[in-house]
């Protein structure tokens, strides 16, 4: 079974950064699992943020945060962010799928964490 656990969020000013972290227990960085993070703001839909294979070599990118946003897969699961603004506030969350290949779809992951708050003040 694979626990997913964020952290790193909080309350930002416009135009600032943050660094989310995703820990893992099982074996989620160490075996063949593609990994996301998506994020759903209050009245919204989840949506996808961005995504890397299982190797942490290849990436995907919603349009909204690219250029701004980058993740990263080595011993956890990293999504650093810049630029930051208020419509970025929103519950992110970490996802995990047990295939090789990432995906822009919510449908895909089998495993999720608790999510974790991000503020952006304007």
């Amino acid at each position: 079974q694979v626990q997913l656990v964020e952290s790193g969020g909080g309350l930002v000013q416009a135009g600032g950064s943050l660094r989310l972290s995703c820990a893992g227990s099982g074996r989620v960085f160490s075996s063949l699992y593609a990994m996301a993070w998506f994020r759903q703001a209050p009245g919204k839909e989840r949506e996808f943020v961005a995504a890397t294979d299982y190797a942490g070599g290849s990436f995907l990118y919603a349009d909204s945060v690219k250029g701004r946003f980058t993740i990263s897969k080595v011993n956890s699961l990293s999504l650093h962010m810049n630029s930051l603004q208020p419509e970025d506030t929103a519950v992110y969350y970490c996802a995990a799928r047990s295939k090789m290949q990432s995906s822009m779809l919510l449908g895909d992951y089998d495993f999720w964490g608790q999510g974790t708050q991000v503020t952006v003040a304007s």
